[in-house]
Parts: structure tokens; sequence; C-alpha cells
């Protein structure tokens, strides 16, 4: 499964990279971070002599759209690689095998949009077979699409018996998840924030009894307070969850994980950057008043508890970040993940699309141990569920 064990001097590499990038109005690449996050692996291929075949999804196209065409990635990667890549009109049949086949050690070439064909979501078993011809070795370096069982990610494995490998970016994906997970050192904290208790459920449930600490922020805190009698005001709430926030509190109590909810909230009375605003206890925000942040309490208490740790996994932000005026919980508790890092040697792990945004707009992504570049597919891992994609190469 180590990229150091296939052979690759004059033979193909057909690595699945995750270049499901942001495009402008113009098609242009507007944030490079997962395509450069697949260089280590071509330049790996390349300098042991071989040739590299790409393949990636864009966007969510129904059947062959321009617009998601990969065709614009091609400036950014050939920029990042400082080589000239080939483009292939299509990803299977004579298009693509025209391009692919003729390969000299040292080139590189991309294919079309894999989701232009219905096959790829499908898992398709035939189409798989006609991606693999692309190829002499499979590198699955695509964790933003472990999750899903694919013709790409999940099922073109079996055409690579002996010459598969994971890339060094999926390796590393799964390296800092396990030193969560499987191997933390402790006390291990655990920060989970965002909009809706519903959508995290399934990691809280795991990760309870697993954490020393569990702490809980953004929108969904308000649903843990009004299950207990609070008055939420006109916070983000889902009532139809009390009793399975309920039943968090009552497992986490059970099992030894101290889990923190915000004491004090920075309110608003309306959701806007201009709004007014106040600081008042969590269980007592007044009527047509809405939460929008944690209040300075509650950044003491989780910052603290932030620096007393040596593992930290960090997915969801504290508060609606994206507006300057409420987003001082989540920039604080980001630069305490910086300093426990720099300062007292932790591992710390964000992952999730708003806390990748959160970290990179306080201008932190490099002073914590590893973002991840997969928002699904490392929710699904921290649930405890089997990732297609992984257990597919492991088989």
């Amino acid at each position: 499964m180590q990229l150091e064990s296939l052979e690759l001097a004059g033979r193909r590499a057909l690595i699945r990279v995750d270049f499901n990038v942001p495009l402008n109005e113009n098609r242009e690449v507007t944030d490079d971070t997962r395509i450069r996050a697949a260089i280590p692996t071509i330049d790996y291929v390349l300098a042991q002599g071989g040739s590299v075949v790409l393949m990636s999804h864009l966007g969510r196209p129904k059947g062959i759209d321009p617009e998601w065409s990969l065709r614009h990635i091609v400036p950014t990667l050939e920029k990042l690689l400082g080589l000239s890549v080939q483009f292939a009109a299509d990803c299977v049949d004579d298009v693509a095998l025209d391009v692919s086949q003729s390969l000299k050690p040292g080139e590189v070439a991309l294919l079309e949009n894999l989701r232009f064909h219905k096959e790829e979501k499908e898992g398709d078993e035939f189409f798989a077979g006609q991606l693999a011809e692309n190829g002499d070795v499979y590198i699955n370096d695509a964790f933003g699409t472990a999750h899903r069982a694919h013709a790409s990610t999940a099922i073109i494995s079996r055409f690579f018996p002996e010459d598969k490998a994971y890339g060094r970016l999926l390796a590393s994906e799964i390296d800092a998840l396990k030193k969560v997970l499987a191997h933390p050192e402790k006390p291990l904290t655990a920060i989970i924030g965002g909009a809706k208790v519903s959508s995290k459920l399934g990691i809280i449930e795991h990760l309870i009894g697993r954490v020393d600490r569990l702490i809980i922020g953004g929108g969904m805190a308000y649903t843990f307070v009004q299950a207990q009698g609070g008055s939420i005001g006109n916070s983000l709430v889902e009532s139809e969850m009390h009793t399975q926030a309920l039943n968090i509190l009552r497992k986490a109590e059970e099992t030894g994980t101290e889990l923190l909810l915000p004491t004090d909230t920075l309110v608003a009375d309306q959701f806007a950057p201009d709004a007014a605003t106040q600081v008042v206890p969590t269980d007592a925000i007044p009527d047509d008043w809405m939460g929008l942040d944690i209040g300075p309490a509650t950044r003491v208490k989780f910052v603290e508890a932030v620096s007393t740790s040596r593992t930290i996994l960090w997915n969801g932000p504290m508060g609606v970040f994206e507006m300057e005026a409420f987003a001082a919980g989540t920039n604080q508790v980001a630069e305490a993940l910086a300093r426990a890092t720099e300062e007292h040697g932790a591992f710390t792990l964000i992952g999730g699309g708003d806390s990748v945004a959160a970290i990179n707009q306080a201008g932190l992504a490099d002073r914590v141990s590893y973002v991840s570049t997969g928002g699904g597919a490392m929710l699904e891992y921290l649930e405890g569920k089997e990732l297609p994609g992984i257990a597919a190469m492991e088989s």
C-alpha cells in the first residue's frame, strides 16, 4: 500500500486526485489548495522515472458540460508543476488512450472530468475497467472522495491487485486521523461547532468516551441549552433534537468525557454585520435576540481547555465567523490551536469546510499540525464509518 513499494520506472501511474476546486465566472481557479496537495505524489512518480495520468471530478455536471471541463485546471496545474500538461478530452476510450499510451517518462496528462459519465458515480465496473487502461499502476490520492463508492475510487483498484498504493496526501490524511482516534496523546480534546446538531450527531456520539473533553460551539450549542430549559431567544435551534442532546449530555457524564458548552454569548438583534450587540448568559438570551458568537468568558474557558491538551481535533466554527463582528470566538480558538502546536507540541487536526476556511481566514493554517482536505470523508471517518475508497485499497 506504500507508494515506495511500487515499481514506477517506465510505467504510467494512474492517479485519482481531487481537483474539485472553486472557479470564478471566467473559469479560473480561485483556490489551488487541493491541486497543491497533489504535487508531492506527482513529483515522486516523475522522480522515479514514471509518467503520470491524472483523473478527477469537478463540480456536479449533468453529462458533458464545458463549464465543468477540467481543461480549466490545466494552467494552474502547469504553473504548480513547472511542466506542460497534456489534456485528454475524455477519460475513457481512444480519446484518453491516445494521450495516456503515448506518454514518455517524466510527462503528465490530465483526463477530462470523470463525472461527465454517469457510470462514475454509479460505481460501474466496466467503466472502471476502461479507466484502468490508462495506467500500469494505480494510486489513490483523493481523500476528499474516499467516502464515495465511485468507479475511480472504490472499484478501479480491483484491476490493480498488486500495483496500487496510497498517494502522499491520502497516506498523510489517514495518519493524521489515526493520531487522533487510534493512539492520541492525552488529554484529547474535540472542538465541534457549526450550525446543526443533526449534521454532527454521528461524530459527537462516536467521540464521547474516546475524548477527554468535548467542546460544543456554534449554532448547535443552543439546542443543548434549550433542551436543558434555557432561553435562547431567536437563536438557531433544532427543537426536534432535544432528546438526542440530553442523551449526549448523559452519556458524557457516564463516560467521564467533560462536555463544555458556552456560558455566555454575543447576541445580535438581527443577522447582519452592523447589528446591535450585547453579551448575555447563554441560557438567558432575550426574546428577539440571537446568538451569533461565543462570549468573552466562554472564549477564555475554551482557550484554557485547548492550551492544556496534547491532541486537539477542530471541526466547525464557534459563530458566524464570516462576519467580522462575530469572528472573535472562532479566531481566538484558532489562535489557541496554533499556540498549543508551537508552544506545547500538541497535535492539532483541523477539518471540515468551515473550519478550514476559518483557519485560512485567520492566516494560521501553517501553524497547526494538519489541515484536512476532505470534508465529508473526514466526517464519516470520525463517525467510525468505513470509507469505500480506503477499504478497496486494503482488500
